[in-house]
């Protein structure tokens, strides 16, 4: 019988910091089977971090869970670090993680921008996947990021509204460009008050049923500060996507299996990139859940998640060790 919620908690079994370069040193941690099948967690933001919890999608008897802050996230340092922040180079840390850790191809998992990067580094590295676990998909098109920006105030007019009146009227017409100043601003009571409010207004549009508890970690102005400015520079840059997409890339994973969950009613990373990745991805399965937004924890999305590592568990042979 396929489990339907989440494993019991575990602890790391080991864990530390590479160095990867450009100042940055990024936090790992291991737990699970020692001989299982490996799988590398992806958080969103970017900027998010790990957590404890997120073990928990795996079964520790059969994966070799693998989770990591990438630059700038989590216990990651410098936080918050933009120095030599792109996507080409977190797709290089990978590469150094796997190998420093004995790797040969791992199972890759990740949502959100999580989603994002685990195309980008299987559009690189096809021979070290095994195949995706992907959920809440988002592609990085600039109607994506515009959809972030003002979009969502179609569904929520009040979240939105306090979001941008933090900014002066007169900046408004450019309320990405507005926000960035603030948060590369070297003056802590210009870049964390823009933390809190970006990172108030993703939170509070995350799941479609809002819990308060949902809403502590931005408070955090460690975490705030992160993810917000992380996020910022990302977007600003056009999330360091070659031109023609992640779309475009498609042919040299297609052939890999994959799960995408997504939440119907997700006001972050709405339903068509989902939509608009399987039909470029034949053998990949789309699962839609009815009752949910784009947080990983909520039920529905946290139940399809553990099923699709259940399914993944019995049709994957352990890889070799690295070459």
């Amino acid at each position: 019988m396929i489990r339907d919620d989440l494993f019991p908690e575990i602890a790391s079994r080991r864990n530390g910091f590479l160095e990867v370069g450009d100042g940055h040193a990024i936090y790992w941690e291991e737990s699970g089977a020692r001989d299982g099948i490996p799988v590398v967690f992806l958080h969103g933001g970017p900027g998010s971090g790990t957590s404890p919890t997120q073990r928990r999608f795996f079964d520790s008897r059969a994966y070799r869970i693998i989770l990591f802050d990438q630059r700038g996230a989590g216990r990651s340092k410098p936080r918050a670090g933009l120095e030599g922040n792109t996507t080409p180079n977190l797709i290089a840390d990978m590469e150094r993680l796997r190998r420093h850790l004995d790797i040969g191809s791992w199972l890759v998992f990740g949502g959100s921008w999580g989603a994002t990067l685990a195309l980008a580094y299987g559009q690189a590295h096809p021979e070290r996947c095994l195949g995706f676990v992907l959920r809440g998909v988002f592609l990085g098109r600039n109607s994506e990021i515009q959809w972030f920006m003002s979009g969502i105030r179609g569904f929520f007019p009040e979240v939105w509204r306090a979001f941008a009146e933090f900014i002066p009227m007169e900046e408004r017409e450019d309320l990405l460009g507005a926000y960035y100043r603030r948060l590369i601003d070297p003056d802590p009571e210009q870049h964390l008050s823009a933390a809190r409010h970006w990172a108030r207004y993703e939170a509070s549009c995350s799941a479609l049923l809002p819990e308060p508890g949902q809403l502590w970690p931005v408070e955090d102005p460690g975490y705030a500060l992160g993810l917000a400015r992380l996020e910022a520079h990302y977007f600003v840059n056009g999330m360091f996507l070659a031109s023609g997409g992640l779309l475009a890339g498609m042919g040299r994973i297609r052939h890999l299996p994959a799960t995408i969950v997504q939440g119907r009613y997700d006001m972050i990373c709405p339903p068509a990139s989902a939509d608009a990745l399987a039909r470029v991805w034949p053998g990949a399965e789309l699962i839609y859940v009815p009752d949910a937004g784009h947080a990983a924890m909520e039920p529905g999305i946290r139940r399809a998640l553990v099923r699709a590592t259940e399914r993944f568990k019995t049709e994957l042979v352990q890889p070799a060790a690295v070459e």
